[in-house]
């Protein structure tokens, strides 16, 4: 397993960076500047995908199936507890160092970056912000060893305005029971255990939400069959159905109402995560495409040497640097304790539009090839369009963006 902690001690900085500046122990000549830790961490990522993921993915994308070979790699090699304590068998590293993972997955296959990225921003978060010490000590081990989690929270009729839920939760004695249902769910093919959003007060609107842990064995709960998807098809997505659900008080998350917080919390790292698997991906695609550019010829000469082709690939390649800079400055904020709600809603936008214009780019630029799947770049182009739906569309990152401004000139 990779131990990579956020104490760091040495730091891989250019020797002729300009300037530094130091951030809480961290010393960076530049945003994209990483500790040798991190590194490390970058690169047994990308091996790890490139030797044991990348044989596997045309396979898992057509049986809309993760090799189990694939999720044990994850969580052998310490990938899905990153910021988890050691004590509870995790990593014990940065949010940072996460995104990069996310985003090195990504280049390999963002099905499996999703399962990565949503199993440590939406379940892992909340446990280690909010659990007690004894939901610490259970699930945490667990959750960074061997079992994956889900965050429900969307349903059918429940979308960008996810706090209309219809599930309940209604106290029974010293029990919870709840029912309704979940839609478009990530993860919960595999999971073991749920974080589930429930109102346990409905004349409260969204202040009676409350988040209840839910094991998967639990009496009442079933999992749908999965989604048929046009992308990311690996990456289990189910409908799940709560029947009298019945949960000890114990399995509150936080405190009774908190619901809203511990959701609202965790998308707002989440989308941080997002951008990383979007940048992962659009990068991933153009280091698939740019080396039969320099080797395909036509009319005597690599179409790379066409101003044109020179010109769209130049375009591509800042606009993924610029999404680059976006996600690495959110997920910094954030180790910093500054907050990002406003830094992880540009990062995620941003990054879902340089993702698709990378990827349909890509496609152009190989031709006919590209429209086969004998080559990755149209499971790229099919992946990318999730981004800017799921963990809040793109209009509802703008809406957020928005707001900000409003705030920040009205004051001026």
């Amino acid at each position: 397993m990779v131990r990579a902690t956020r104490h760091h001690s040495a730091y891989a900085a250019p020797a002729a960076a300009a300037a530094e500046v130091d951030l809480n122990g961290y010393r960076f000549g530049s945003l994209s500047t990483v500790s040798e830790e991190e590194e490390m961490m970058r690169e047994t990522v990308s091996r790890l995908a490139h030797e044991k993921i990348s044989p596997l993915v045309r396979k898992m994308d057509e049986t809309s199936t993760l090799d189990p070979s694939v999720v044990s790699a994850l969580f052998e090699n310490g990938l899905m507890g990153i910021e988890v304590d050691a004590e509870y068998g995790g990593t014990d590293s940065s949010f940072f160092t996460c995104m990069l993972v996310v985003e090195e997955l990504a280049k390999v296959d963002p099905s499996v970056s999703a399962l990565c990225d949503i199993h440590q921003t939406l379940v892992n978060r909340p446990f280690m912000k909010f659990g007690t010490a004894e939901q610490k000590a259970k699930y945490l081990p667990r959750l960074a060893q061997d079992t994956v989690g889900s965050f429900c929270l969307t349903e059918p009729l429940s979308g960008s305005d996810a706090f209309a839920l219809k599930t309940t939760a209604k106290r029974d004695g010293s029990d919870w029971v709840i029912n309704g249902t979940k839609m478009w769910i990530s993860n919960s093919d595999l999971a073991g255990v749920f974080l589930v959003m429930a109102n346990a007060d409905p004349s409260k609107g969204y202040k009676g939400i409350t988040c209840f842990i839910v094991d998967r064995n639990t009496p009442g709960l079933t999992v749908a069959k999965k989604e048929d998807k046009l992308g990311i098809r690996a990456s289990g997505t189910c409908m799940v159905h709560f029947d009298n659900v019945r949960v000890p008080e114990s399995h509150i998350l936080g405190k009774l109402g908190e619901g809203y917080k511990i959701a609202m919390d965790a998308l707002n790292q989440g989308r941080i995560g997002i951008g990383a698997q979007m940048l992962g991906l659009a990068q991933g695609a153009v280091d698939a495409t740019i080396p039969y550019t320099l080797d395909r010829k036509q009319f005597g000469k690599p179409v790379f040497e066409f101003q044109g082709m020179q010109h769209q690939i130049a375009q591509v390649v800042t606009q993924i640097e610029s999404a680059r800079l976006l996600v690495y400055n959110a997920a910094r904020l954030h180790d910093e304790g500054k907050s990002i709600v406003k830094e992880g809603a540009m990062a995620k936008y941003w990054a879902c539009e340089v993702a698709v214009l990378a990827t349909s780019r890509c496609v152009d630029w190989m031709g006919g090839v590209g429209f086969t799947k004998d080559f990755p770049q149209e499971k790229f182009y099919r992946d990318c369009k999730i981004g800017s739906i799921y963990e809040g569309t793109s209009n509802i990152q703008l809406n957020t963006i928005a707001k900000f401004i409003q705030k920040e000139y009205s004051q001026s």
